[in-house]
């Protein structure tokens, strides 16, 4: 189980990262929506409707975690991709409401998980996840996809904490996905070895998260050429 206090917290954290994003959309008229997201081939309207799609999906993280039951999180690649498309297309009112209650139901379900916990770890597309940092993985994609949508908020205002869920979000992704070989330090004094280790790769917690996740890399230092990573 999660101490109760820590799982507190983080929601408490994650409260505060989704009121932000919220402020951050109700601020976006119909036309911005349609406006280009930094994730490629998604306007901020795409981005905002996988928010409320995942908000709801990694509840079956935690039905997985504390019944021991496997669960898929969409039934296929292609399921996700039309529930996406469909809130995207849905109102703005509509759309930020979706958002608003995905939230609130994640942040109750999460409660469950200070009870006794079926599993250690569960799986997202082949990321092994401490069934512990299911809500960390939550606030992960809200304060990266709250970047995304390219407005005056940036990753930079995230908590700290935020900012290392984040850091690790794509570092598992990383691994999952065989990137080269890399050791990561941040000057907060975080270390993530990938592979091999192989190369040196320096940046505070933004300038990792900007590159890991989107291959910005205007704030990292390495001591070799960076590679081409996976998305993502």
């Amino acid at each position: 189980m999660i101490n109760s206090a820590r799982l507190h917290s983080d929601l408490s954290r994650l409260g505060r990262e989704t009121n932000m994003l919220l402020a951050t959309i109700e601020t976006l008229s119909a036309e911005e929506l349609a406006a280009p997201s930094l994730c490629e081939g998604w306007s901020r309207a795409d981005v905002i409707a996988h928010l409320a799609s995942n908000g709801r999906s990694l509840v079956k993280l935690i039905d997985w975690a504390t019944t021991g039951d496997e669960q898929q999180l969409y039934a296929s690649p292609e399921a996700r991709a039309e529930e996406i498309a469909a809130l995207a297309a849905l109102p703005r009112a509509e759309l930020v409401e979706k958002v608003r209650t995905a939230a609130e139901f994640f942040a109750e379900q999460s409660e469950r998980l200070t009870g006794e916990l079926a599993v250690e770890e569960v799986d997202l597309h082949g990321k092994v996840i401490p069934a512990t940092s299911i809500v960390a993985l939550r606030i992960a994609e809200v304060v990266v996809h709250h970047h995304d949508l390219d407005t005056a908020w940036t990753i930079e205002e995230a908590d700290p904490d935020s900012q290392l869920n984040a850091v690790e979000a794509a570092v598992r992704t990383m691994r999952a996905k065989d990137a080269p070989g890399m050791t990561l330090v941040t000057e907060e004094g975080d270390e993530w070895v990938i592979g091999d280790g192989a190369l040196h790769v320096k940046s505070d917690r933004e300038g990792l998260i900007e590159w890991l996740a989107r291959g910005q890399a205007r704030y990292i230092e390495a001591d070799g050429p960076l590679p081409v990573l996976p998305a993502w």
